[in-house]
This record gives C-alpha cells, structure tokens and sequence, in this order.
C-alpha cells in the first residue's frame, strides 16, 4: 500500500511538472509572438516615416524650384505663353499620372471597391470646390511676380501658416498646442523679418499690391489645402491616385472655362503652345509633380508638413537665385531665416507633444 501510494504521488508530480513545462512553453511562445507583433509594428511605422520623409523630401525640392522656374519662364519680363493654357497642361497631367497610377495598380492587385475609378455622386460633388480655389490661387502666383522677386515669393508664401492653422483646428477639429501656435507666429515674424528693406524708403522689399496678392493666395492656399486634406481622409481607404483623378477632372474644367474667359482670342489666333520653351515645359512638369507630392502628403501626414516643406524651400530658392538672377543675400534674409528654421523645430517639439 505504501509502495502505491508513493507510486501515485510520483504519477502526479509528473503529471503537474508535465503541465509546469505545458505552461512555460505556452508563456515562450506567447512571448515569442509579441516580440514578433512588435517588430512587425515598428517595421510598419519605420516604412511610413520612410515614405512620408521622401514625398516630403520632394515636395521641398520641387516647390523650391517652382518659383526659380517660373521668373525664367519670363521674357523680358513678360509671358509670352498664356498662363491659362499652363494651368490646364498642369492638371491634364497630373490627372494622366494618377491613372497611369490606377492602370498599374489595377494589373498588379486587380480592380477592387477602394481603387475603382466609378465613384458616387457624393464623393466626387466635394471635389469642385478645391478645384475652383486652385485654379484662382495658380493664376495669381503667376500675376504676383510683377512686384516680387523669386526669393520674396517663397517668402510671401508663408503666409498661409495662419490660415492653414486656423482652418485646420475649424475643419478638422484638431487642436493645435501652444508651442505650434507660437511656432506659427515666430514664423510669419521671420518671413516678416527677411522682406524688410534697408536700403530703400520703403520698409518692406514687396509693395502694397505684392502683399495683398500674397494674403488672397495665402487664404485660397490654406482653405483649399485643409479642405482637400478633409475630403482625402474622411476615406482613408480610398486609393488617392482615384480621389486625385477627380480632383484634376475637375481642375481640367475650371481651367477649359478660364481659358476660353481670358486667352481665347490670343489662343485661336496664335496658337496653344505660342510661346513655350523648354523652360515652360519644365515648369509645367514641376507644377504637375509639387501637385502630385502635396496630395501625397496630405494622404500620409498632413497639410502642416506641406506648409513647413514650402518654408525650408524658401531658402533653398534664395540660394539657387544667388546664382540665376543675382539675389543679394541681406542680413535681414539671413535672421529672417534663422527664425524660420527655430519656429520649426518648435513646431516639430509641438506636434509630438500633442
């Protein structure tokens, strides 16, 4: 009896190591599978901080050189091309890139509800607001080059901080916190700081009709932005070569109208390319690849990167003039700068302690 007994007892304590071993396998593996849960995570994250740094990247690069590009599109000081018909080869082919996009899409993963061209009249009824704002603020940063050089532009262009910030906490509901507000102001003070005028009577480089074209655009710029960000992720699934499509469709149009209001005569008596050169041609395709980058943006990060990628441009653009058009780096362009860059790194300290 006492030799069963002891027998049993052994049975048991081999019964529960058996099930001490079961759990401590099962804890392994379950360990095992968070730790590969969270590499896939980080490998996730490191892939979209990749793509938004490099559309990011672009979109400096490109908007940098869009104003370089379009003063040496000028003859003797004036366009000879229509500035209507650029526009409208602009959208034609930023919509041709989105669906050369879709074609390649639609090859590779097949056509599928999120990358399908037919949409909703719900969906697409939004997209001829946008469109409209870009067409009047595209056609102005033509017109503004009359009082502004190309430097002054990029700089003049920071004003849309404001409204991009005052839109973006109205539309989106998203607050911004105190250190971005700040950065904003310190911002707008350095743009500011890099006009002003030493040498002349007056204070600023930029006259009065230069700084009222600036603020319209700037408002145009930062409403039409934040409300195009709106439409692209209200659907976050939504393919945004489809959403970008409809959105050119429509900016297709606006331009069709405008060229028929204002170039039509001069276009049918003297042509619709009357006036190109290689460098309008590069400024067309500069337009069409900034458009494509900034909706990139706004799909992957958000319209505040798109507004301080336009802000680190501005001195790339005064550097490259320096050596185009003999721009005279000032000491005012130089502390306007500075401050610039600290309202971004405080803005970049904001957003991550929102």
């Amino acid at each position: 009896m006492e030799y069963r007994k002891l027998k049993d007892l052994d049975k048991d304590g081999g019964a529960g190591g058996d099930d001490i071993e079961s759990l401590r396998g099962k804890a392994l593996s379950g360990a095992h599978t968070n730790n590969m849960a969270t590499l896939g995570g980080h490998s996730i994250d490191r892939t979209k901080w990749k793509r938004k740094s490099i559309v990011t990247l672009a979109l400096t690069v490109l908007t940098s050189s869009q104003a370089i590009l379009i003063v040496w599109s000028k003859r003797a000081g004036k366009y000879e091309y229509s500035v209507t018909t650029a526009n409208f080869l602009v959208e034609t082919l930023k919509c041709a890139l989105s669906l050369a996009a879709l074609v390649r899409i639609w090859g590779n993963e097949g056509v599928t509800d999120d990358n399908r061209l037919s949409s909703s009249l719900d969906e697409v009824i939004v997209f001829p607001i946008p469109a409209a704002l870009y067409l009047v603020k595209n056609l102005l940063q033509y017109y503004i080059f009359a009082y502004v050089d190309a430097p002054g532009y990029q700089i003049l262009k920071n004003l849309n901080i404001i409204s991009t910030g005052v839109l973006y906490r109205i539309i989106l509901k998203k607050k911004l916190s105190e250190i971005q507000w700040a950065a904003f102001i310190l911002l707008c003070a350095g743009c500011t700081t890099a006009q002003l005028n030493p040498s002349s009577d007056h204070v600023l480089q930029a006259p009065f009709q230069g700084w009222m074209m600036a603020i319209v655009m700037a408002l145009l710029s930062g409403f039409a932005g934040v409300y195009t960000e709106a439409i692209i992720k209200k659907r976050p699934s939504r393919n945004i070569n489809v959403q970008n499509f409809w959105l050119y469709v429509f900016g297709m149009v606006f331009n069709a109208v405008a060229i028929v209001i204002q170039d039509f005569d001069a276009v049918m008596n003297k042509g619709f390319f009357h006036g190109y050169s290689l460098i309008t041609v590069l400024m067309i395709v500069n337009h069409a690849l900034s458009g494509i980058a900034v909706s990139m943006v706004m799909k992957y990060a958000d319209n505040i990167v798109k507004v301080y990628s336009t802000s680190v441009a501005m001195l790339l653009t005064a550097l490259v003039s320096v050596f185009l058009f003999g721009f005279h780096l000032s000491l005012a362009f130089f502390l306007g700068s500075t401050v610039v860059s600290v309202s971004i790194y405080l803005h970049s300290i904001g957003k991550l302690q929102r």
